[in-house]
């Protein structure tokens, strides 16, 4: 259905192909150039791909700034090229600015493959991330003599390698060129230790190739950073087995899915998981591994915010890759200071911002994350290990456990609640632009004074979950604060239900913002902390499919009556979160709601739009405005998701988190986990069957709440019902 290719199965991988052609249409980026390139984002835990539709790529590295080792922008580096006495003869690419045919290409979970051929040759280029931490890409470039007679022909693999680190809030529109300076020397190795090595400038790599009729060759090459290359990753003479270790590697890491509710789930889900991972990079400033939002956040205006995204993109990994999980969490930790303040974002050298917003939600996902993840591993030593906190502190290291009971008293203490019990909405919440909600209030007053019901009703579910962990931990005094607090807060948000749903934030004087409308991001909280009542949740979520989700084919807008920016269209963070909230109350439509979150969906809906192909932003626009399907501007303040509008990482970790949630698989107030049935999920460590039996493997004590409602408890393994016969 896509105007751009199709989903195939390359090797037992799900991978997707375009068939090569002239270029598609430029597409408009509001506050940068058109371009008829589109790009997708692969990677390992160190580096990120980002392959074009032109065959080239760009490399970003996050080791210790936010850096592009070769920028794609305005194209593309990394081709492979065969000539014959110095005359070309064909490029894996496509001509550079060229309205020709460009290669036949195939977008893997952590590969891009570009096939073009002629009467005279074929030429078939990959280049692959490898598993681990490995900071260099694997090509592998395939060529086939289709003359009659012998050839001496030779092969160059070339990068052009333009090293630049954003600059702290890039906004406004590209004047001029960007100014490459400076940065790591990069090497690029081929066959027999030849090597081209730079920090700046075209690498280029020559090898000789003498071929008999119809006779086949395969070179391989080795790019990235030159410190690590000869240590890092197999030379080019071993390159093949490792490839085929590495594929093997990445099949047995990713995990399967099959839901009759849900059929693309068995294609999305391990699709996910990929471009989830793919996005991580290991931290050489703070420890542990970053996890950022991508898209136009980092690629495009140089920060890496908000605190909570990484913590949020880590949850699904607590099923699939926990160890991975935790390194996000201490990272993340390590954001902080010893008063327990998450600082909204990390600059393009990695210090701490406050400058932008001081949300009050940040520390309950950290909180979130570390009860999930002990829930699902029983690794309590992990809380007991020290963990740094940033630098600019200079302060020493302290356990796990106490960042987490910092965070937890700076939130009750310092952000505290204001004048109706509510949480204090600060400058933010989880919505950056709420305080532009409060009409006929102050600014300032609004900081000073505000309370955000949806931070209120965050925290009733999320401190619970983590007491169930600080009892575990030893720690009983916190574990009751947290229930009391929790309790409170539960109180505070059933007394804002209006009769059809719950107010959205709190103001002095009587302001409201929305008694009048409805805003979506409160409302599953609201049933999730058990502040609605089962009657007004099931009527809850009636209206919410009545006014949010009418002909929307993307799932719930976040606003009614409908708005046509981003205010109004269709958040990853939020409509997970309504999925797990419909889960338990009306499957149905949740199961609906996880569908239209998929990437089927998008594009069965706009199929000539690219965001939402393969991956995506962190919203969509509405059906009601001039461009639905793509994503938010803000050209007056010179921001745009348009700008780049994939490799956001919400658009791979929510729908994960939300098929979880569907499956019953969550942390319980007791600090267990507590798993499901209906549908199918396998990974390394956790699976669960449609009958509800399933098995987990951690790391300590486990405890699991089965659908029986039975408890089945092991020291690092727990099984549950009746695995099928065979």
């Amino acid at each position: 259905m896509s105007a751009y290719g199709r989903w195939i199965d390359d090797s037992g991988l799900p991978a997707f192909a375009l068939p090569g052609g002239p270029p598609p249409p430029a597409w408009n980026r509001v506050i940068d150039p058109p371009t008829r390139r589109r790009w997708v984002h692969l990677g390992n835990r160190r580096l990120t791909l980002v392959a074009d539709t032109d065959g080239r790529c760009g490399l970003w590295d996050e080791y210790e700034d936010l850096r592009w080792l070769t920028e794609p922008e305005p194209r593309g580096t990394g081709v492979g090229r065969v000539t014959e006495d110095g005359r070309e003869l064909l490029t894996s690419a496509r001509d550079e600015g060229g309205d020709g045919d460009g290669p036949r290409i195939v977008f893997g979970p952590t590969y891009v493959r570009a096939s073009r051929e002629t009467a005279d040759l074929a030429l078939e280029r990959t280049v692959t991330v490898p598993e681990g931490e490995v900071p260099v890409v694997l090509i592998r470039v395939t060529v086939t003599n289709r003359r009659a007679g012998h050839v001496s022909w030779t092969l160059s693999e070339e990068w052009d390698v333009r090293q630049r680190v954003l600059d702290y809030l890039e906004i406004g529109v590209r004047a001029h060129p960007p100014v490459y300076e400076g940065g790591h020397p990069l090497r690029l190795e081929g066959p027999d230790g030849v090597a081209s090595e730079g920090a700046q400038g075209l690498l280029r790599v020559e090898v000789p190739l003498r071929l008999g009729p119809g006779e086949r060759t395969s070179v391989l090459f080795r790019f990235g950073t030159a410190a690590d290359a000869a240590t890092a990753a197999p030379a080019p003479a071993d390159a093949a087995a490792a490839a085929t270790d590495d594929l093997a590697a990445l099949r047995r890491r990713l995990p399967e899915a099959h839901a009759d509710q849900a059929p693309q789930a068995a294609r999305e889900v391990p699709w996910h998981a990929a471009l989830l991972t793919g996005g991580a990079c290991a931290d050489g400033v703070l420890g542990g591994h970053t996890l950022d939002q991508g898209s136009a956040y980092s690629y495009r205006h140089g920060f890496n915010g908000a605190a909570r995204d990484p913590l949020q993109h880590a949850l699904p990994l607590v099923y699939t890759e926990p160890d991975l999980a935790l390194s996000v969490l201490r990272n993340t930790c390590a954001w902080a200071g010893p008063d327990g303040e998450l600082p909204y974002a990390l600059d393009n050298r990695k210090q701490p911002r406050t400058d932008l917003f001081r949300p009050s939600d940040q520390n309950l996902w950290t909180l979130w994350l570390a009860a999930e993840y002990a829930a699902a591993t029983g690794d309590l030593a992990a809380f007991d290990e020290p963990a740094p906190f940033h630098p600019v502190h200079r302060a020493p290291e302290v356990p796990l456990k106490e960042h987490l009971r910092g965070q937890f008293r700076y939130f009750r203490d310092v952000i505290g609640t204001g004048e109706h019990g509510h949480v204090r909405i600060r400058n933010a919440d989880w919505n950056d632009l709420a305080l532009d909600e409060a009409a006929g209030v102050d600014r300032q007053t609004m900081i000073e004074r505000g309370e955000s019901v949806l931070n209120s009703a965050m925290a009733a579910w999320v401190l619970p979950v983590y007491a169930g962990l600080a009892d575990r931990l030893g720690d009983a005094e916190t574990a009751a604060e947290a229930r009391t607090f929790a309790e409170e807060l539960r109180q505070r948000v059933a007394g804002e239900w209006t009769g059809r749903w719950f107010r959205r934030a709190l103001g002095p004087g009587g302001a409201q913002v929305g008694a009048d409308d409805l805003w979506l991001e409160v409302q599953p909280w609201a049933i999730l902390c058990g502040a609605a009542s089962d009657g007004q949740a099931r009527e809850l979520l009636a209206t919410i499919d009545a006014l949010l989700r009418r002909d929307a084919p993307l799932g719930a807008r976040l606003h009614w009556p409908p708005r046509t920016d981003g205010m109004g269209g269709h958040w990853y963070a939020v409509n997970a979160t309504l999925v797990w909230a419909a889960a338990r109350i009306d499957p149905a439509l949740a199961w609906d709601e996880w569908r239209r979150m998929s990437l089927a969906a998008h594009t069965e809906a706009y199929p000539d739009v690219w965001e939402g192909t393969l991956s995506g932003p962190d919203a969509y626009l509405p059906p009601e405005s001039e461009r639905p399907g793509r994503t938010w501007v803000l050209p007056d303040l010179g921001v745009a998701m348009q700008a780049w509008p994939v490799g956001n990482l919400h658009s791979h970790s929510q729908p994960l988190l939300a098929y979880l949630r569907l499956l019953g698989v969550g942390p319980t107030a007791h600090g267990r986990l507590a798993a499901g049935a209906g549908a199918a999920f396998r990974s390394r460590t956790l699976t669960v069957r449609p009958d509800g039996s399933g098995r987990l493997l951690g790391r300590g004590e486990l405890a699991v709440e089965t659908p029986d409602g039975k408890l089945n408890c092991g020291k690092t393994e727990a099984g549950w019902g009746a695995p099928p016969a065979g």
